[in-house]
């Protein structure tokens, strides 16, 4: 992502806004608690307004959970651009928020406070996740600005997205995950066709 026009921009004290996002495809059975931990992180955004301290802190406990999956890692994908105006850094976060959202079953209902009683107890459990994270940050971070379609390049950027948080650089955070509920299923064929950018680790 740099270019001669970063280091103009560098030299003339202008601040470099980066805009990635990543999708994460998990796969197995054992990656049904992470569909836990992703509609906690998201409640607690909602219920706090979007407050950025607890968005950071549920996106570091997203981050520790995938890293701890690393197994059931299947496929990724990352893109991403810098900008050197915020009011151009935020129409692209938007764009990148607004594709997320629609994506298949990546919206998740809080409508709903306690289980129906009526429901069965065993729900279907889906056999792939898409994790997909959006972040806006302040700087240069080389492990989040390269192609994170291998293991150890996304394990490394799953890591500077924690120490981002930690340095206070992260300006927006947005996760996304399909499926979004529990009982929803995403099949093999589903995840083709509406997440073509996915390349295999």
């Amino acid at each position: 992502m740099n270019s001669w026009r970063d280091r103009i921009n560098q030299l003339g004290g202008r601040t470099r806004f980066v805009i990635c996002r990543v999708f994460i495809h998990l796969s197995g059975a054992e990656v049904a608690p992470l569909l836990g931990v992703l509609n906690r992180a998201a409640r607690e955004a909602v219920d706090e307004d979007g407050d950025m301290q607890v968005l950071g802190e549920g996106l570091v406990d997203i981050c520790q959970n995938l890293l701890q999956l690393d197994t059931y890692w299947q496929s990724a994908a990352n893109e991403g651009d810098v900008f050197w105006s915020e009011g151009e850094a935020e129409e692209y976060v938007t764009e990148l928020f607004t594709d997320s959202a629609q994506r298949y079953l990546s919206e998740p209902d809080f409508s709903q406070a306690t289980p129906n009683r009526d429901e069965p107890l065993t729900l279907p459990v889906t056999q792939n996740l898409i994790v997909m994270i959006t972040v806006a940050y302040e700087g240069e971070v080389p492990d989040l600005e390269a192609d994170l379609s291998n293991v150890s390049a996304l394990q490394a950027g799953l890591k500077a997205l924690i120490n981002l948080h930690y340095q206070g650089r992260l300006r927006a955070i947005q996760v996304h995950f399909s499926p979004a509920q529990f009982g929803e299923e995403l099949t093999n064929d589903q995840v083709l066709v509406n997440f073509p950018e996915l390349i295999p680790l």
